[in-house]
């Protein structure tokens, strides 16, 4: 199909040609290339929600238990490569996504017809169920590019305020976060190339970071040095699903999908952050302390709860999630994160142990709340420690290795590596305590 005389580079699957002949058959008495679609298609769908390859090899092994089919499969970032074989039959099928994403409400709906496939699923057609398929795929954003645009402004206020800034960076990352994010959703929905839409949407928010600065300098006078809150208003770009994931794969051993995805991950660090390199250059802008902010620790305290709050639940708006969920997160997220903010600043605590420790605090929070509401684990872990990824300490990695201070870069790279390896490790060992299936290797 042509589309805005664009040939596609992937070829439409058309999922109705493997419903099998009789349309009224239960899918329990179908072929094994008609299982195997159906299998496959909902990996593929599970895949492109952005989560790992353990859940979606979970979801596949689960539906090929009922369907009475052994199942093996190979997947990464975007592919899926599996053979279905029940002892006297076998089908091997190779699968890829065109792009990739995060769709947290999808995965949601994906997760609840997986679960209730032995209650319902066995006794429907592959027509029915493709049917069934459809519409959770028809499932986009819940959210329109303004609303999400507004979801980066109020995350990347908060992210400003929790590193360090005041009103002044606050007010301006708010604006250019939310204008860079905007334009991202708007190139994402037009199928855009990655770089392009990374490219665009960071320039655009540091621009406008300086240019509302700008503004309040002319209209109040502002004393002080503000410019340092413009590494804030591009945050949101940071990639905290690929990285949390990636941690996951690799902890079991799902090499090609784990390392897919660290390398997914940091070409988005690499390119935002040297996007944003060019920029203060152009500028002459340069990643300042923050001014330090006095408050008495009771008041500290809450405005950190406050702050995480907003802040994971911006980033759960922009991950496609529904209220309830969106609202879950940030409550685990906001005592989460608190809890390592204050390691730090009361406990002399390093930054990569704190780190450690609150991503296991909101993997144990995780686990003993979602028993109750039934969302997937990874729709609530993943975005309440996405606010922990050092993204101030990556861009300045990259500023400074700019100009040639490599010392001091290689000081921020990894104080932010090891920050970075210590958030999956928290969630990975708190999947261990909570989660006997996980532990095992078999």
């Amino acid at each position: 199909m042509v589309k805005d005389n664009i040939i596609p580079n992937h070829m439409n699957i058309y999922w109705h040609d493997y419903t099998g002949h009789i349309k009224d058959k239960p899918i329990t008495e179908a072929s094994v290339p008609v299982k195997a679609a159906l299998i496959g298609r909902v990996g593929l769908m599970l895949l492109s929600c952005g989560t790992g390859a353990w859940r979606v090899r979970s979801a596949m092994n689960s539906l090929s238990k009922q369907l009475d089919v052994t199942c093996t499969t190979s997947i990464g970032l975007v592919t899926i490569l599996y053979t279905c074989f029940d002892g006297h039959k076998t089908f091997t099928n190779s699968l890829a996504l065109t792009n990739t994403g995060v769709n947290t409400s999808k995965l949601n709906q994906l997760d609840r017809f997986v679960r209730d496939f032995s209650k319902e699923g066995i006794f429907l057609s592959g027509e029915q169920l493709h049917n069934r398929l459809d519409e959770i795929e028809e499932i986009r954003g819940l959210y329109s590019p303004a609303q999400l645009g507004l979801a980066a402004a109020f995350a990347c206020a908060a992210f400003s305020f929790l590193l360090g800034g005041g009103p002044v960076e606050m007010l301006c990352a708010f604006i250019g976060a939310g204008m860079g994010n905007f334009l991202r959703c708007h190139l994402n929905k037009r199928h855009f190339t990655l770089y392009l839409c990374i490219i665009s949407s960071v320039a655009l928010a540091c621009l406008s970071y300086i240019a509302s600065l700008r503004v309040l300098e002319a209209i109040f006078s502002l004393s002080g040095n503000h410019e340092a809150g413009y590494i804030c208003a591009m945050l949101f770009i940071i990639p905290g699903f690929p990285f949390i994931t990636s941690g996951f794969d690799l902890a079991k051993l799902d090499m090609q999908s784990g390392l897919e995805r660290l390398a997914y991950a940091v070409v988005i660090v690499a390119t935002a952050t040297t996007t944003c390199w060019v920029i203060s250059s152009l500028l002459n802008l340069q990643p300042t302390e923050f001014a330090v902010l006095s408050f008495p620790p009771a008041i500290h305290l809450l405005l950190r709860l406050a702050a995480s709050f907003v802040g994971v639940f911006g980033f759960s708006i922009m991950f496609n999630s529904p209220l309830a969920i969106a609202a879950s997160a940030a409550v685990i997220g906001a005592v989460a994160n608190t809890f390592r903010l204050e390691l730090i600043d009361y406990a002399n605590c390093p930054a990569a142990v704190a780190a450690f420790l609150g991503a296991l605090t909101a993997g144990l929070l995780s686990s003993f709340l979602m028993k109750r509401l039934g969302y997937p684990r990874i729709s609530v872990t993943v975005p309440s420690i996405v606010i922990m990824v050092p993204g101030l300490y990556l861009f300045r990695a990259v500023y400074n290795m700019g100009e040639m201070s490599l010392d001091v870069s290689a000081n921020w790279l990894v104080s932010a590596l090891l920050i970075i390896m210590m958030l999956p490790l928290g969630l990975i060992c708190a999947r261990i305590i909570t989660d006997r299936s996980f532990r095992h290797c078999t």
